[in-house]
Parts: C-alpha cells; structure tokens; sequence
C-alpha cells in the first residue's frame, strides 16, 4: 500500500498534516479559544481585588492547565483522553458561583481553588456513570444541542465584532470595519484558494484584521515591557486551599454541567471526524475534564472543560487531526511560560474575533443541523422536541435575567443555554421516543371511497 492510500486509509484524527499546517492551524485554535481562556481568570481575578500582576498570573496559570490538558484530551494517557481534536480552557459555567464565592467572608481564592480540587475529585468518581448514557444522545438530540452550541455563542461574536464589553465606541464602524474585513477574508479564501490556504483561512483573516487594527492605532501594548520574559507557574502560589461545603457542593454541580456540555461536544466531534464515540471514548474524555480541574486547582486555576467554539473550526478548515490540537496545547504551554508571547496574543482587538466567530460558530450551528437530517425530523414529536429544546436554551441568551429569581444554586444550569437545551433534549426524548415507543400513534391513512 503506498503512503497516499495509508493516509486515506487512516482514520482522520490519526492522520499527521505537514509540519507547517500543524503550526498555522494550531495556532488558529489558540488564537480563537485564547479570548474564552484568559476571561475567566480577568473576571474571577476582578472579583477577588487583585493587582494586575497577580491577575496575570492567573491567566498564565490558566494557560498552562488549559495547554496540558489539551495534550492529554487529544494524545491520550492511559484511561484519560479522548484522542479527538479538542480544546481545552477555564469553563464559563462556574464564573457565577466564583464570583459569588470571591467575595464571601472565609471563602476568597483559597476556597475556590478548594472546591475545584473537590470538584475535580467527584467528576472522576462520576465520570464512569455519566459515559454510560451514550443511548440517550441519538443524533435527534445531538444535533439539537450542537446547533443550541452555534446560537448560543452568537452573542459572543456579535459582543466582540462591535467592540468587546466595556468598548466606548460599541459598534462604531472602525470596529465593524475590522470585523467585517476578518470575515470577507475568510470567505473570499474559501471561494478563491484552495487546500491548504482555506485550511488556515480563519488565521490569515485574523493576520490581516490584526494588520490594519495597528494601523488604526487600535492595538494597546502598553505593559508590554513591564511583562518579563519568563515565568514558571508554581502551585499553590495563593496558599493552601479551604474546603468548605456549601462552595464544594456548588462547584459539584458546576462538573455535572461541564459533563453534560462536554458530552455533546465530544458526540459532535464523533460525528464531524466520522469517528463514532463508544461509551469508552467518553468515558476517557470526562476523567480528562475531571483530571484537568483537580490539578487546575492546585495550580492556581478553575474547572477545566472543551471548548464549543473550536468545534467549528475543525468543521470549517476541515483538519481534523488531534495532532493540530497536540500542536495547540505545546503552544499554550508556551505561552504560559512567556508572558510577553502572551501577552502579545492578548492584545489582538475583539472586533478581529468578532469576525471570525461569526463564520465559526456558524459552523457550529450548520453542523448541528447537518446531524439533525439524519434523525426522523419529520414527525412532528421529532419537530416539538427540536423547536422547544431551541427555545428554552436561547432564553438566558435572549434576556440573562429570565431565570434570575430561581435558587443561586442552580445558576450553572439557568444560565447556559447549551446546558438548558440539552437538558430539555435529554428529556423531550425520553417522553417522546424513548418511553412511549409501543403507543406511538401510527399514521392515520385514509383510503378513497369506492
């Protein structure tokens, strides 16, 4: 067999691309995760009142963890990692309940870093269970969550594309100027080149977004020389941790929301690879998330799960081999250990994201519907369950306060709008499908009278 029919032969995640489209597109991952990645610490770090150094700190923390367990995800180390091109970074579902624990007397960092430790702990013991309900994810309900991935990340972009949160001008036409050049970049690649400039089409719109936002004058690098050169991340840099209940418990619910999250991402990813994923394959990616955040919090970071938006990425460049996220992880890892290097990433303008994340979380959407053909969507039970599910996981993306006066406890559900539709997915499949298969209403036929 010649080395043209191995390759076609190979699985596509096992697949080696060239050294060069390894490094471009892995550093397309990085550029567009690095946004969600460093917001978690900036917002948690806010909260707790800390200097800006200390902040960057967190954030080097973060990329650190976030790097490692992207190595461990996508290469595989014993029974942790699921061996599929994924990103990995600080959850969102958990900045409420931290930013709540920050400012509690007797909590602080301390107490967070304690109760992702314990987090971390029950997501390995739950980890086993939860890979056991691959059946109840059929692409009816996989498609309907993934497509809830693509339209509850829009937000995200069109926030960035105007300006970012906090942005003076949001929505001045500089910044959908850059926006909207990221974007026409992006397409015209696609439409006029070829192979493997459309595999890094994201990066060159984001090079070029990048080129004319410092010829506007709209990239800030101050700090850039304050930053030092190299800085190693040690653990327990803010103390020892605390373990109290009420943080524990609450950060115990955070992971069985991440578990849930993760577990459509990593079915979507089977689906967009042609790899199916076995409960086995789950199972391995889960004990990864539980891993990364019981090790995040004894180095200074937060639970740990995949990121949404770098599925559309690997649907867009259509580069579907681990190796490119292998390649990401090394990258983040780098990053964590140069501030300087990161601190440069940093300074790209969210309008530049903004462009770019229309097309990728679009693609998180387009993919989630492609998944959606090949389930029964012409019964109308199949029609409720996807309208209904859709509806309930824009609401806290449509108004954040809709559920703001249900317990706090439950705010990494109420206020994740994948987490929401999954759950209604879950559920309207159970009633629809699952329990009611022997009184399911056969077609009425009406036959012509003689």
């Amino acid at each position: 067999m010649t080395q043209d029919a191995e390759r076609s032969a190979a699985p596509r995640a096992e697949i080696r691309p060239p050294l060069l489209q390894l490094l471009l597109v892995g550093l397309q991952h990085v550029l567009l995760m690095y946004g969600g990645a460093v917001a978690v610490p900036l917002i948690v770090g806010q909260a707790a009142g800390l200097s800006r150094e200390e902040t960057a700190f967190l954030i080097n923390a973060d990329l650190l963890v976030a790097g490692l367990a992207t190595l461990v995800q996508s290469l595989g180390i014993g029974p942790l990692g699921i061996r599929m091109p994924v990103m990995m970074g600080a959850s969102f579902a958990a900045v409420g309940s931290m930013v709540a624990m920050a400012g509690m007397p007797g909590v602080g960092l301390q107490g967070i870093f304690g109760a992702t430790i314990a987090a971390g702990f029950f997501g390995l013991l739950l980890a086993p269970f939860m890979s056991k309900v691959t059946r109840f994810f059929p692409p009816l309900v996989t498609g309907t969550a993934i497509t809830a991935i693509g339209l509850t990340l829009f937000p995200v972009a069109v926030n960035w594309a105007g300006g970012g949160s906090g942005a003076r001008a949001f929505g001045s036409l500089h910044h959908l100027t850059l926006a909207a050049l990221v974007l026409a970049t992006i397409l015209l690649v696609n439409r006029f080149l070829r192979g493997f400039w459309v595999n890094v089409a994201v990066l060159i719109g984001m090079v070029a977004g990048y080129a004319l936002a410092g010829l506007l004058g709209m990239v800030d690098l101050g700090g850039l020389e304050q930053a030092p050169w190299l800085r190693v991340v040690e653990p327990l840099h803010f103390g020892l941790p605390t373990f109290g209940v009420a943080p524990v418990l609450g950060m115990c619910l955070v992971v069985v929301i991440v578990f849930v999250e993760s577990s459509g991402m990593f079915l979507a990813l089977g689906s967009i690879t042609e790899r199916p994923v076995t409960p086995a394959d789950l199972r391995r990616g889960l004990l990864c998330d539980a891993g990364a955040s019981l090790i995040a919090g004894f180095f200074n970071t937060f639970t740990h799960s995949s990121f949404a938006q770098n599925i559309g990425l690997v649907q867009m460049t259509g580069v579907r081999s681990r190796y490119v996220t292998v390649t990401a992880g090394a990258i983040l890892v780098a990053l964590s250990l140069l501030p300087k290097a990161a601190f440069l990433v940093a300074s790209i303008p969210p309008a530049v994201l903004g462009g770019a994340g229309i097309a990728m979380f679009g693609m998180v959407a387009a993919t989630g519907i492609r998944i959606l053909q090949q389930a029964d969507i012409g019964d109308r039970r199949n029609q409720l369950l996807v309208a209904v599910s859709l509806g309930i996981g824009m609401a806290p993306v449509v108004r954040p306060d809709f559920l703001a006066h249900l317990p706090h406890w439950l705010e990494p559900i109420t206020h994740s709008g994948i987490a929401l539709a999954t759950l209604s997915a879950m559920a309207l499949n159970l009633l629809f499908n699952i329990f009611a298969e022997k009184d399911r209403v056969q077609p009425c036929i009406v036959h012509p009278d003689p």
